[in-house]
């Protein structure tokens, strides 16, 4: 597996040795050993999650300030344009953000640890997005950043207005919304 350290370190990009022949292809889509050889990380990942959106759908900037969840993420059909946000006040790359294309096809995945809000966008007609998560869905403890918000400057291959969640659609600006110290 190759690891990338992507410009926020602690955001990592990976990329599984994939086996293929006539027949199709087979890759490790987690081994424990690589991922913690690859990012330094030692997860106890304790739910999955796996949602389809269609095109144009734009998902995030979520988060959840308490049980907050470490993410490995990545597509199974389609296309999707996946970014992480760091908004941990203490770190030098507070309000910065990473993203990189997710594809069925490239097989590419993200970790994102714990102190990042989370989004991704669909390019393709439908993706679906699979991702392991550290702690479990607290509906009570989630909360959302404006995808747009100028702060942050996320350039969004966008294909037009993106179709938002009433969640997403009332999400507040980073120096307005409830992060991490």
């Amino acid at each position: 597996m190759k690891a990338t350290r992507l410009s926020i370190p602690e955001v990592v990009l990976l990329e599984p040795k994939v086996f293929g022949d006539p027949r199709g292809f087979f890759f490790e889509s987690y081994n424990e050993r690589v991922f913690q050889q690859a990012t330094g990380v030692v997860p106890n990942f304790v739910q999955d999650n796996h949602s389809r959106s269609v095109k144009g759908v734009l998902r995030g900037l979520h988060y959840q300030i308490k049980q907050t969840q470490g993410k490995l993420v990545r597509v199974l059909a389609g296309e999707v344009f996946d970014v992480a946000v760091d908004i941990r006040k203490s770190s030098p790359t507070y309000g910065r953000w990473v993203g990189d294309i997710l594809s069925a096809e490239n097989k590419k995945e993200l970790w994102i640890p714990e102190g990042f809000a989370h989004g991704f966008y669909v390019l393709s007609e439908a993706a679906e997005f699979f991702y392991k998560a550290t702690d479990y869905w607290a509906p009570e403890h989630e909360r959302y950043v404006a995808w747009n918000d100028p702060s942050i400057g996320i350039d969004w291959p966008l294909d037009g207005e993106p179709t938002l969640s009433t969640k997403d659609q009332h999400a507040l600006p980073l120096a307005m919304a409830e992060t991490f110290g």
